[in-house]
């Protein structure tokens, strides 16, 4: 098969011929036909992140694929189905506190990095080797498009977020870095679950005006300052009433004042949740005052991804129209334009707008 392959940090992806993957007992084989590449896969790919990934790899996070190997220890799952591949891989001997690999991607601990050597590869190919329980059947009419339902990659992590603070339907939410890739996908997806408000704070007007042309009063934009209790005052007036949530998705460039302003807002006995990456490259902590938490009751708690059966919430959310697709930007790439993929991905990574690579293509 034909991958594009990683060797090493600041080095461009190398597309070429690779052995095919071999799929065991409890896993599956499917061929990729379309994956997200996200905006800032080009920070991964330099090293600025400091991903855990161990070159050579294949990397690329979760992928539509249509399923040509499957196992024995499958019941449902058939040869020919066109399934969603989710990065998120728990380790299967500890069912309290699993190692998790985000396949192809990421990794957390010393046991995530050695279930990511066994499941090294991700979707960046023309084939990819999955663990059984990660793949999840698609309705018929996915087959359409399945470029533009790769948009799972990205729906389904702040979904995640806005589960486990048990948004609750006819709830105001205050999306924090609402204008990005991420942050914008939470005030879609948040208003799907249905969310009766929902407060979308950050700096870049266009964006912001697009979330308000888009779903209408339902959402409230705030333009931020950068003055920080400024900014929580302006944010707290948009919502008309009580914070009941805040999800902050802000990415790792952002001043920990900014997130810190906008969890603030949340009302006594109010849940905050933290998906972002404040702090992931250093700068200051991240630090909400303990007396301010305990005499509002408020409940942090942080979410790295989501649970498998986020999946299945999110593709139900997409097959019954309740979040639409069809007014994102997907812009396709062969195999052979990886890089040019991974370029035009880092310059167009704005709200509801997806780049996507097609291996088969």
């Amino acid at each position: 098969m034909r991958a594009a392959t990683l060797t090493a940090f600041g080095s461009p992806l190398e597309v070429h011929d690779v052995p095919d993957p071999e799929a065991g007992t409890g896993e599956v084989l499917v061929e990729v036909l379309a994956t997200c590449v996200p905006p800032y896969a080009a920070e991964v790919f330099s090293g600025q992140r400091r991903y855990p990934l161990e070159p050579p790899v294949v990397p690329g996070v979760g992928g539509i694929g249509r399923l040509v190997h499957v196992g024995p220890d499958a019941t449902k799952l058939a040869v020919g189905d066109l399934v969603w591949c989710d990065s998120t891989v728990r380790a299967r001997d500890d069912a309290l506190t699993p190692d998790i690999t985000l396949q192809g991607w990421s990794s957390r601990g010393d046991g995530g990095a050695r279930l990511a050597r066994y499941l090294h590869d991700g979707p960046f190919a023309e084939l990819m080797r999955v663990p059984t329980e990660n793949v999840h059947p698609l309705p018929a009419g996915a087959a359409a498009d399945p470029a533009r339902w790769s948009a799972l990659g990205v729906h389904t992590i702040p979904y995640g977020g806005l589960l486990a603070g048990r948004l609750a339907a006819g709830e105001t939410v205050l999306i924090s870095g609402a204008t990005g890739n991420l942050g914008s996908s939470a005030v879609a997806v948040a208003l799907a679950m249905g969310a009766g408000h929902v407060v979308a704070p950050g700096r870049n007007r266009a964006a912001l005006d697009l979330l308000a042309g888009r779903f209408g009063a339902r959402v409230s934009p705030v333009g931020l300052s950068g003055d920080e209790d400024r900014d929580r005052a302006a944010m707290a007036a948009a919502a008309v009433g009580p914070i009941d949530l805040v999800l902050d998705l802000l990415p790792p460039r952002a001043p920990s004042s900014v997130a810190r302003a906008a969890a603030m807002t949340v009302r006594e006995y109010g849940r905050v949740v933290l998906m972002g990456g404040v702090g992931m490259l250093g700068g200051a902590d991240f630090a909400l005052p303990y007396p301010w938490i305990m005499r509002n009751s408020v409940t942090v708690r942080g979410q790295w991804m989501y649970p498998r059966t986020a999946n299945a919430g999110m593709i139900r959310l997409v097959a019954t129209g309740a979040l639409d697709l069809t007014p994102e930007d997907v812009t396709r790439f062969g195999l052979d334009r990886v890089n040019d993929a991974v370029a035009h991905a880092a310059a167009h990574g704005g709200p509801f707008d997806r780049t996507v690579l097609t291996p088969r293509a």
